[in-house]
């Protein structure tokens, strides 16, 4: 079951946040994702948008090797390449709001005779959270939540709240919120109905064991 713990854990990847050099931020980046993996994170994104398709497969092999071995109920998504996440291997796609449909994403597997990807889209509005959940995502990834600026940070955990608890569907699709979280405030989104907590710098920087360790602890 996809969405067995109390609060579902996302990491969201960014090798070029770890370092300028392409080679170190490569190694970095794939000694982060078994770190995370071991420390039982629930699911990673590989978001390396700028790789070719060549690329981003043999790099999405690696990590799913990675994390097959750290952590096997862990799941590894692709960013928006259905076709390289079947290729690697993967356990689905992550796609963006304006990418083709959790729909027509789930033929492509379909196709392939993968019959259950785990399939999440971005939302950034209420609108496209509907147009994911009638299109059958199994969930999304909502955001940004807060900001440095208040007013905004009092709009998105707003704006969260209603996409959590505002629709008619029962039960509803999970939603994770994503946007400048950390532990002090992962604990808001969680009360405005999160499912979950996606990012990039909360897994990526520190220590992710004792991140993923508090924010198990918030949940309970």
């Amino acid at each position: 079951m996809l969405f067995s713990n109390a609060v579902f854990l996302y990491y969201i990847t960014d090798r070029k946040q770890l370092s300028p050099n392409e080679g170190d931020a490569r190694r970095l980046l794939l000694d982060r994702v078994r770190m995370a993996a071991t420390a039982g994170v629930d699911a990673i994104q590989i978001r390396e948008r700028d790789l070719s398709g060549r690329e981003l497969t043999e790099w999405g092999k690696r990590a799913v090797e990675l994390v097959r071995k750290a952590n096997p109920s862990a799941k590894v998504l692709i960013n928006s390449r259905s076709d390289v996440a079947i290729a690697c291997e993967a356990d689905g796609v992550h796609l963006r709001s304006d990418d083709i449909s959790a729909a027509d994403a789930r033929a492509i597997f379909t196709h392939a005779e993968i019959l259950r990807p785990v399939i999440g889209v971005s939302c950034h509005s209420r609108t496209e959270v509907e147009l994911a959940e009638g299109h059958g995502a199994d969930f999304v990834v909502f955001g940004p939540v807060f900001e440095k600026d208040h007013e905004i940070e009092e709009e998105g955990l707003s704006s969260l709240q209603a996409v959590c608890n505002g629709r008619a569907a029962k039960p509803a699709m999970p939603v994770l919120a994503l946007g400048g979280i950390s532990i002090e405030n992962a604990s808001e989104s969680l009360r405005a109905g999160a499912a979950g907590i996606a990012g990039i710098r909360l897994f990526q920087n520190g220590n992710v064991d004792q991140v993923i360790s508090q924010l198990r602890r918030l949940a309970d």
